[in-house]
């Protein structure tokens, strides 16, 4: 059966375990080595289309980028016509997409593995470089708290599901009717220590990790007005670090807006490591990339 990565719970624990440890590897095996790897973005990209096409690079594969309108899925040809045509080509497919079902139409028509570069409901390359920079700080995963601030985003899902899976505890802080939905809640209560509450400061208080992200995502600026208004006391400001555990680092996928979801004092500030993180996309590709590669060998 193909291996595919399409959430992070397609990755036992200790496969996500055994992702970032390939990630990290001082000298990747060359598993691309003479074979492609098609990267498809719908929707335009910065930090996943440099660290996806650099990770296939030192892997040593080729990557070809296409957009969206290149191939027009579902318009020019559908989704499994699409990966078919790809799939003829290359040893894997990476796909930022819109819907998260265009992901999983792709992964079930082809015999390669297909990595999800972000959709709707998920972001599992970007929770594997914040574990990666979490990890890197406090030298462990296990026995930590991470309190995520603000919008119950795909990035939030996918590092929620990711941090459980580690040893990690989740707290909650988001505006009523932005947080988890209880099939969200239930589906990581059973794997660790989950708690959602509506107020910033309860979530952070004691935290070794604060995590945030847009209030607004690609697609919904006509909701921003709306969406600022209901966010008041969510800002991640340097005021509601102090109240995390004295090392307590801050993170956040970018790109940021200052003065709405996080504050310059705090983004800017000695607790932020989105640059670290940020970095941490490449080898994180790296090693989801090599792990599928193998794995589907």
């Amino acid at each position: 059966m193909t291996r595919h990565l399409l959430e992070i719970d397609d990755l036992s624990p200790a496969e996500l375990l055994a992702v970032l440890d390939r990630g990290e590897e001082a000298a990747p095996s060359p598993v691309l080595a003479g074979l492609g790897v098609a990267l498809l973005f719908e929707k335009p990209s910065a930090r996943t289309r440099h660290s996806t096409e650099m990770a296939v690079v030192q892997l040593g594969g080729h990557p070809v980028s296409v957009r969206g309108d290149e191939v027009g899925i579902d318009e020019r040809e559908t989704a499994e016509d699409v990966a078919r045509t790809l799939a003829c080509y290359h040893a894997a497919i990476g796909a930022r997409v819109f819907e998260h079902a265009t992901l999983e139409r792709m992964a079930g028509a082809v015999d390669v593995p297909v990595v999800n570069l972000l959709s709707a409901d998920s972001h599992p390359l970007q929770a594997l470089a914040d574990l990666m920079t979490v990890r890197q700080e406090f030298g462990r995963l296990d026995g930590l708290v991470l309190a995520w601030v603000g919008d119950y985003t795909n990035v939030a899902r996918s590092l929620a599901l990711a941090a459980v899976a580690s040893g990690l505890a989740v707290r909650f802080g988001c505006p009523p009717g932005y947080g988890p939905g209880e099939a969200d809640v239930d589906r990581l209560r059973a794997g660790g220590d989950v708690v959602v509450l509506d107020r910033a400061a309860e979530a952070v208080t004691g935290a070794d990790v604060v995590v945030t992200d847009a209030w607004y995502a690609m697609g919904q600026e006509q909701e921003a007005e709306v969406r600022r208004r209901a966010f008041e006391g969510f800002t991640v400001d340097a005021a509601l670090l102090d109240r995390a555990a004295e090392r307590a680092i801050l993170l956040h996928c970018l790109p940021a807006h200052r003065g709405e979801e996080v504050a310059a004092d705090a983004i800017d500030g000695p607790r932020s490591r989105v640059w670290a993180q940020a970095a941490n996309r490449l080898p994180a590709a790296r090693g989801a990339l090599s792990w599928l590669v193998e794995a589907n060998q």
